[in-house]
């Protein structure tokens, strides 16, 4: 079996509106905090203790309470996509151990990275993008047809 794209179930506006509003909320970040918007720097930000200034957990709070109440937001205007894990408590406890061993390693995530290093022309975000957009190919390679 190819994986491809179900062009029934396809919604091109929506994923554009959603790119265009990711993009622009990065853009307010940058603009008015002059921080970028890499969600596992935002979390790590919230575990520091030392040295923070005045409003470091305030703005971090509410960009985290922003991204994760927007869901609640869609949800009252169109119904929440079925949600299928078929993998076991176990593989989603060291995928996700992986996923921040990954970011720490990178110095930053797909949002960090790949949105806001590469609107800004970072060599070093277009590297790593590069790397995680590889590796995620290659493993999902061998989960699908190799193993």
């Amino acid at each position: 079996m190819h994986p491809s794209i179900d062009l029934i179930n396809f919604t091109p506006t929506s994923a554009f509106l959603g790119g265009a509003l990711i993009g622009i909320a990065a853009s307010i970040l940058v603009i008015f905090r002059g921080k970028i918007a890499g969600i596992s720097g935002i979390v790590g930000g919230m575990l520091q203790t030392q040295n923070t200034p005045k409003d470091h957990y305030l703005w971090r709070g509410l960009f985290l309470i922003g991204l994760m109440g927007s869901s609640f937001v869609y949800r009252l205007f169109f119904p929440w996509p079925e949600l299928t894990i078929n993998a076991s408590l176990g593989t989603l406890i060291i995928a996700g151990l992986l996923v921040g061993f990954g970011t720490r390693m990178g110095a930053g995530c797909t949002s960090g990275h790949g949105v806001c290093g590469l609107s800004r022309l970072s060599f070093r975000s277009l590297l790593a993008t590069i790397s995680f957009m590889f590796s995620g190919l290659v493993v999902c390679y061998l989960f699908l047809h190799a193993i």
